[in-house]
């Protein structure tokens, strides 16, 4: 039971953060799978089905826009940042910023 709960509040706090770390690296257009390796290899680990709804979702609020590429022998969709998504990602940072200063210093002795 314990377990149980741990994961489901470790999840709901990675939730909150998945599109930070989405915004991050869509500063150039990269496709979905691209995405995850560099989000893995970050430290960020992401699933492919929670990933492809959060990129339509972020793409419907603005902050993202896409294009498909052909020229390749695999069709792949490209995602970037749109300037609306550039002004949110930056209202982001800075919030994130002051946050984990707070959390810093409300468990610094731990």
């Amino acid at each position: 039971m314990e377990k149980d709960l741990l994961e489901s509040l470790l999840s709901e706090l990675r939730r909150g953060t998945l599109i930070l770390c989405v915004l991050s690296q869509l500063g150039e257009s990269r496709y979905g799978y691209a995405l995850v390796q560099i989000l893995e290899e970050k430290g960020v680990p992401i699933d492919a089905n929670t990933l492809y709804p959060l990129l339509r979702r972020l793409e419907k609020q603005g902050l993202l826009c896409s294009e498909w590429n052909t020229e390749e022998a695999k069709p792949r969709k490209y995602y970037k940042r749109t300037v609306y998504g550039d002004q949110i990602f930056s209202e982001l940072v800075k919030q994130w910023n002051s946050l984990s200063l707070g959390m810093n210093e409300l468990l610094g002795g731990y």
